[in-house]
């Protein structure tokens, strides 16, 4: 149910965008367009889910030890797809990186069989978001605008979701003001603008460097944690992010690539 309202509500929001590209750059039949969504839409929308599941059933250092492992696994997806091979720079920003995430979750994550489930199936929502973004890239060289990309995939993820929440149970969130403000802020700024930006980086940069750039996340979650919440990072956090800091400058102050391939 809430992956299935959150991406619903981003296409309707993006739905201007749509119909503007649409008009001004063409696009093909409404047929061929759910067509080309299909796959990156049902990746997407099992994304979500297993990720919302997974993460209940297990320690959130456990989660995001899982879901930030994607650098190691986008370069299987960038190779077999665009025979794109990582640069040296790229695996040495990849391996300062990992020391950060190593460190934050070190001291907190926990081994055990009592969510041994959870921590598989944020494994696998990792897995799924890495593939749904490698394939970002195939579809959108072909397209003139990511707006005649992002809003038919994100009707077909929001659609495939809303069937899977009606044959599990309830469809509709309950109308509290919590409630409601979180599905709101999940599509206006995680879905619109994080998903968005990146489908759209992985259409002009390297995919590897888009992993390394999604992996700031944990920088502003602490960030954010402390605005919101008032949760003061331990010590752990600011050495880990300045590891993952680290890697990413290596990686955005390089001499640009001439191609993807370079």
């Amino acid at each position: 149910m809430l992956s299935a309202w959150r991406v619903l509500l981003a296409a309707v929001i993006l739905s201007p965008a749509y119909f503007l590209a649409r008009k001004k750059h063409g696009d093909a039949p409404f047929a061929q367009v759910v067509k080309r969504s299909f796959l990156p839409g049902i990746i997407l929308s099992i994304h979500f889910i297993t990720w919302v599941a997974g993460a209940r059933l297990t320690p959130g250092a456990n989660a995001t030890l899982m879901v930030n492992l994607m650098p190691l696994v986008m370069p299987f997806f960038m190779f077999f797809l665009y025979r794109e091979k990582l640069l040296r720079r790229e695996l040495m920003a990849t391996a300062i990186a990992m020391v950060g995430i190593v460190i934050v979750t070190f001291n907190d994550v926990q081994i055990s069989p009592d969510h041994f489930k959870g921590d598989i199936l944020c494994l696998i929502s990792m897995v799924l978001f890495a593939a749904y973004l490698a394939l970002a890239r195939r579809y959108l060289e072909t397209l003139a605008s990511v707006w005649l990309y992002v809003v038919p995939m994100y009707t077909v993820a929001g659609l495939c979701s809303l069937l899977i929440a009606a044959a599990t149970g309830p469809v509709m969130p309950t109308f509290e003001w919590y409630n409601v403000s979180m599905v709101i802020l999940l599509a206006a700024v995680s879905t619109v603008i994080g998903h968005t930006a990146l489908n759209f980086a992985m259409q002009k940069l390297r995919g590897q460097t888009v992993t390394l750039m999604n992996m700031l996340q944990f920088v502003i979650a602490g960030i954010a944690g402390y605005i919101m919440y008032e949760e003061v990072p331990s010590h752990w956090f600011y050495l880990a992010s300045v590891f993952i800091v680290a890697g990413l400058l290596l990686i955005v102050l390089q001499p640009k690539p001439t191609s993807h391939n370079n």
